[in-house]
């Protein structure tokens, strides 16, 4: 379980920690990060861990991207770590709630051309910078 809640934390800090400060995200943005992560895993019946971890699945854990090495050294001393930190254990264990109605897959709409599982799909939710999909 500890080590879920790092991973996730982690992952979430990878993909949504500037989404903290704009005025469209907050802690929402971290929240809607960690219910996709949630989601996966329920749906998959994979540990939190596996589902992070899975190749090509979040960039921030590709070897090539440059927040790899961002989320490997984060440690407690960083306050938006904490934060992302508090924030998966509450996802984990439900105190907080799904604010992506049961996404499953999300990308940044600061992407030139959006991924091709996104074509023809609904967005459920945008929340910050991402749009939000149950696919």
């Amino acid at each position: 379980m500890d080590r879920d809640i790092e991973i996730m934390a982690k992952t979430i800090y990878g993909e949504a920690r500037g989404e903290y400060s704009c005025k469209n995200g907050g802690l929402k943005s971290l929240i809607a990060v960690g219910n996709v992560i949630m989601n996966r895993s329920k749906s998959s019946g994979d540990s939190i861990t596996a589902v992070c971890l899975k190749p090509k699945q979040f960039s921030c854990w590709n070897k090539d991207d440059p927040n790899r090495k961002i989320i490997e050294k984060a440690t407690a001393k960083d306050k938006a770590y904490q934060l992302c930190f508090i924030t998966a254990a509450k996802i984990i264990s439900e105190e907080i709630g799904d604010a992506t109605n049961g996404a499953n897959h999300y990308y940044s709409r600061f992407l030139e051309n959006p991924p091709k599982w996104a074509k023809n799909k609904k967005p459920v939710a945008e929340i910050g910078n991402h749009i939000f999909f149950k696919l």
